[in-house]
């Protein structure tokens, strides 16, 4: 065998491999490979191991992974013409390969783009008190609209949430001030009923002495053993308003007998 022949099987069989080379293709778990066959759509495979004919196949390999992407922050006007700095983040994932890489020229961009302008809108239409209490309400509204636009390009957005709401200074002293407000009124409410609790109180109390006063000399007794307990040095001792009276009628008579001599 000459040497030409020796080169020629040495090209066939190089031109073998890299034929093989290129005809081999693999495909993790999480991705699938889209085949163009001469320009035209064929399909997508995966995962695993395929072939593909060489020169003539074209494979573009799509992840299907869920994908967090961040909504930098925007300037929303909200409906009561509050100027605030608003972010948020989405997750979406692929459900279509051929739709993602055929219907759109890069189907990540293009769901941010939409998530942002979805941002400004949605939270132009809504009031700043709104969006400070009923978030998962408008998280859910974002999810559902963002989820219709991209769907046509084989996206499934499954998650929208809203993380930062970056308030103007002015307004958060306004709000800081409502709340410091807000508690102090509530203070004064429970102090009022607890005020209103203690008079019920009393009232039963000085009922319940006025029928039995007995009750109020041991009240007082249990007052003083009380007030010495506590070791103090001057102890003040209540005297009943029916004793002061008694003295002043015992002493009246006497006055009198001293005038008329």
């Amino acid at each position: 065998m000459g040497q030409e022949s020796l080169l020629g099987i040495g090209a066939a069989l190089l031109l073998a491999l890299f034929i093989l080379v290129k005809a081999v293709r693999i495909v993790a778990e999480y991705e699938r490979g889209v085949i163009f066959r001469l320009g035209r759509v064929v399909g997508a495979k995966g995962p695993g191991l395929f072939f593909i004919i060489p020169i003539i196949d074209k494979m573009v390999k799509v992840n299907l992974q869920t994908v967090t992407a961040d909504i930098p922050p925007q300037d929303v006007i909200t409906k009561d013409n509050v100027t605030l700095k608003v972010n948020a983040v989405t997750y979406f994932n692929v459900v279509d390969p051929v739709k993602a890489i055929v219907v759109i020229q890069d189907y990540m961009f293009a769901t941010s783009q939409v998530a942002q302008t979805t941002l400004r809108s949605i939270l132009g239409q809504v009031e700043l008190d709104d969006l400070l209490l009923k978030r998962d309400e408008i998280n859910s509204q974002l999810q559902a609209i963002i989820d219709d636009l991209t769907n046509p390009w084989g996206i499934k957005v499954t998650l929208v949430e809203i993380k930062d709401v970056e308030l103007p200074e002015a307004m958060r002293r306004a709000m800081g001030r409502q709340a410091e407000a807000e508690r102090e009124r509530r203070s004064k409410v429970i102090h009022a009923e607890g005020e209103l609790e203690a008079a019920k109180s009393l009232g039963k109390a000085a009922g319940v002495l006025e029928e039995h006063p007995a009750a109020l000399q041991l009240r007082l007794l249990s007052t003083m053993v009380e007030v010495s307990a506590e070791k103090n040095s001057t102890l003040i001792f209540p005297v009943p308003v029916e004793l002061l009276r008694f003295f002043d009628a015992v002493a009246k008579p006497g006055q009198e007998e001293g005038s008329a001599s």
